[in-house]
């Protein structure tokens, strides 16, 4: 207890004035924790946000939904037994404005005298739904999305025509309690009364229709209890129950892994400020080389000196991460302003104190990976060698338990990332590009710096110094391109693969792609649906094939809900999947494992399955799967695994049946229409929608454009996040140049003893760090171009294109960053005069 009685008095007595060393420090530490706590507490915010409000959102406290047929009697009666229901039903339609010409698809919503269970529908002008939907001189009333009005140039009191009826718009949708975030919206919303549904004709046998009931419970009624005496009396129901447990699973699962994302993010920047940290550590034992010095000459032992220094370095940094936890606590109410617009939810104010102590904790961890190694390196330096650290910086490696200790406290920072991501692959390939990247770099520069030394003597006096400063004992240069190369390598990997991915959306996916999907099609309508648009000019080529929804419900005999599929495959069996059936292989199958059945095959079920989902749940030949399609379980055996090739927008599906399975199923047809031209696309809309009003039409350039938005949306909150990572690399830049300012001073002091300028000294400085800014993009250019050449080729399955404006953009930043901070940080070197300065040594 003396021992460290001492160490703390020696520690606070010695850190008056010592802030000022450690500016960057502090901004570094600062900057990482601030980005884990603020993404962690808004992500927990946001969860509080739907849990407070998750019966506005499911619409009830349970929802049961089946697709393509209403819930049978029995259990209806049950769930009206069980408290108040509400029905809804929810399709895609196509919409036109009373004699007008025009027509686009609406995601139409019929409700009924209960709706909503919970909250309300906030309408312009005010009145209430069951006033605005009800009957009025024969013609029903319908109320729309604020979107769909200005598309048509409509307004209040206008007529709407959907299928075979008309409706008279009566207002506008503010607000819808239940609609919650949805990232695949064809449409703006419309939304009529139930009893008005059916005549439109557009519920019929398999008409893609999705039907709603929610339950409002009784207060001493738990749903967990209701959902599993559901599925007691109702086994085969092929229903999906969701109670307010998971009231927005979409939603939850965004938040989720954009928090998985933007906390690696804020660990990647904390981990780049570690150099910041490290560098200012060092900076600040070489300042107190001489006071380590004497108090070794004195007969301090190592271990005081390095309690002494750690005790100031966790003091400062818990400054520092106070400063982080502080800026992440109050990020929840500005996220919630900033997006007020855009959630479902309104974000919860308060304190989140889990992701806050997560924060801290990564601050203290990467705090002591960064600074245990030059304090164990310094705690063993001999006290002569101390006092001549200014021309000779202490080199070497500290004792084998400092670098156990660093090694340790690296592996605890690694779990604790794994626990946050609870993501183990995803943490996994984030560590492990972490260090592979480090080392590139690490290898990377020390191959550059070789090949400078072996440069031949430039006989300019200013090249031949700047040239010599970035190899010299001490040099900043492994950190500044380790550091500022990271942000910027983030920064051109970024842009490679935006251009890569707008090229391929603008200049291959149209030529490939359909104009129109038609859905709804009823099968005594395919034969004139195909007939009607081959015969008109300009489509190129037409495809149908049948279509019925099922989803899975056992896997190789194991029930879905005891399965974890790998994350990028869930997906196909958290809902409805589409299933068609085939005696030929669709045209341009790529089978991968199996082969096809024959075209007069009849026997047990068997389906083709899309390899990529069958290795994400570990299944193959040979293995069943058990689907349930339209209240009947159907057991079928992989015989065949195939490639699908997504990007081409055609008709493809997971499960593809063997011909005898489901053709006596009631179903639609789905078709494709490929089109020449603006003119001949609308024309076949036209057409189609008029022959067939219960068919609906999705545009898939208006999709390709959507993907468009998203994609530049996405990528700009990716830059965005990126330059957090490219600001700490800039810090640790700063910290870098002032590291080694009083080296810089001393340098410029014998320069100008030796008769040199001040100008010829600023060239040489300028020099330096030109040559350095060239080399630090050198690196981050090659290291980003071959990061998205590999993510575009290898797991975007897309081509890779060079963007030369993306490297001439790091090449400004580079520059700007290394002369800019590196000359504003020996400023004070050129302003030294050389007398005081040598009376002082």
């Amino acid at each position: 207890m003396q021992f460290l009685d001492l160490a703390v008095r020696l520690a606070l007595r010695e850190m008056r004035g010592s802030l000022r060393d450690f500016y960057v420090f502090l901004a570094c530490l600062a900057l990482g924790v601030a980005s884990i706590a603020g993404v962690g507490s808004v992500s927990e915010a946001m969860r509080a946000g739907i849990a407070r409000d998750a019966r506005l959102l499911l619409g009830g406290d349970i929802e049961v939904r089946l697709i393509h047929r209403k819930i049978p009697p029995p259990a209806l009666a049950m769930l009206e037994s069980s408290g108040k229901v509400s029905a809804i039903t929810a399709m895609r339609a196509m919409a036109r404005p009373g004699g007008g010409d025009r027509r686009t698809l609406v995601e139409l919503k019929a409700v009924d005298a209960a709706y909503p269970l919970f909250g309300s529908v906030v309408l312009r002008p005010a009145m209430r739904l069951a006033t605005a939907l009800e009957m009025r001189g024969g013609m029903p009333g319908i109320v729309v999305d604020p979107s769909l009005m200005q598309r048509f140039r409509i307004d209040v009191g206008d007529v709407l025509v959907i299928g075979d009826r008309q409706f008279e718009i009566r207002a506008e949708i503010l607000k819808e309690p239940d609609r919650t975030v949805r990232f695949a919206t064809f449409g703006p919303r419309a939304m009529i009364a139930e009893a008005a549904l059916p005549g439109t004709g557009l519920v019929t046998t398999g008409s893609m229709v999705t039907y709603h009931y929610r339950l409002d419970l009784p207060d001493t009624v738990h749903a967990a209890t209701w959902r599993e005496d559901a599925r007691e009396q109702f086994p085969k129901a092929g229903w999906r129950i969701r109670d307010t447990g998971n009231a927005a699973p979409g939603f939850d699962r965004f938040i989720k892994r954009v928090t998985q994302f933007l906390t690696l993010v804020g660990l990647t920047a904390l981990l780049v400020g570690g150099v910041g940290i490290a560098n200012a550590v060092r900076s600040f034992l070489d300042r107190r080389s001489g006071t380590i010095a004497i108090l070794k000459c004195l007969g301090a032992p190592g271990a005081l000196v390095f309690a002494i220094y750690l005790t100031q370095v966790m003091i400062l940094s818990t400054a520092g991460i106070l400063i982080g936890v502080g800026v992440g606590a109050a990020s929840p109410p500005v996220a919630g302003y900033l997006l007020s617009g855009l959630l479902p939810i309104s974000v919860p104010l308060g304190i989140y104190p889990q992701p806050l102590l997560i924060a801290a904790l990564f601050g203290y961890l990467a705090t002591l990976a960064f600074t245990i190694w030059p304090l164990g390196r310094a705690r063993d330096v001999r006290a002569g060698q101390l006092f001549r650290t200014l021309i000779v910086p202490p080199q070497g490696w500290p004792k084998p338990t400092y670098i156990v200790l660093t090694v340790l406290t690296a592996l605890i920072l690694s779990a604790l990332a794994f626990a946050v991501t609870k993501d183990p692959r995803l943490a996994s390939w984030f560590l492990i590009g972490v260090l592979g990247v480090l080392l590139a770099f690490g290898a990377g520069t020390g191959l550059l710096l070789q090949q400078v030394r072996r440069l031949p003597r430039s006989r300019y006096p200013v090249l031949r110094l700047a040239i010599a400063n970035l190899h010299r004992p001490g040099s900043p240069t492994s950190g500044i391109v380790l550091s500022l190369g990271l942000g910027l390598t983030v920064m051109v990997t970024i842009a490679l693969l935006q251009a890569s991915l707008s090229q391929q959306i603008d200049r291959q996916m149209p030529k490939q792609a359909p104009s129109y999907f038609f859905i709804d099609i009823q099968p005594y309508q395919a034969q004139a649906f195909s007939d009607l648009v081959a015969g008109m000019d300009g489509v190129i080529r037409t495809e149908r094939t049948p279509m019925v929804r099922g989803r899975i419900v056992r896997i190789a005999g194991t029930p879905v809900e005891d399965v974890t599929p790998d994350q990028d495959i869930a997906w196909a069996v958290n809902g409805d999947r589409g299933l068609t059936y085939a005696a030929e292989p669709p045209p341009g199958v790529e089978l991968v494992e199996g082969v096809w059945w024959p075209e007069d095959y009849s026997g047990p079920p068997l389906i083709s399955f899309d390899a990529s989902v069958a290795r994400g749940l570990g299944i193959g030949i040979g293995d069943t799967i058990t689907l349930n399609v339209l209240g009947r379980e159907i057991t079928a055996e992989i015989a065949n695994l195939r490639h699908i090739d997504w990007s081409t927008l055609g008709m493809n599906f997971v499960f593809v049946f063997a011909p005898g399975t489901l053709e006596n199923a009631p179903h639609s047809v789905i078709s494709t229409v490929y089109a020449d031209g603006i003119e001949a696309e609308e024309a076949v809309q036209r057409s189609v929608t008029d022959a067939f009003p219960n068919v609906s039409a999705i545009r898939v350039k208006d999709a390709l454009e959507n993907a468009g938005r998203i994609l530049g949306v996405v990528a700009a909150a990716v830059r965005g996040t990126a330059s957090i990572t490219l600001l700490a690399g800039v810090l640790v830049l700063a910290s870098t140049v002032v590291t080694g300012q009083h080296r810089r001073i001393y340098d410029a002091v014998v320069l100008k003893v030796l008769g040199a300028s001040r100008r010829r000294i600023l060239a040489t400085y300028v020099a330096e760090f030109v040559i350095l800014g060239l080399l630090v993009a050198l690196v981050a250019a090659v290291a980003g171009s071959i990061i998205s050449h590999l993510i575009s080729t290898q797991l975007m399955r897309a081509d890779f294109v060079f963007s030369p404006s993306a490297v001439l953009w790091t090449l400004v930043i580079s520059l700007v960053c290394t002369v800019g901070l590196g000359l504003a940080g020996t400023r004070r070197a050129l302003d030294r005069k050389a007398a005081p300065l040598l009376r002082n040594e």
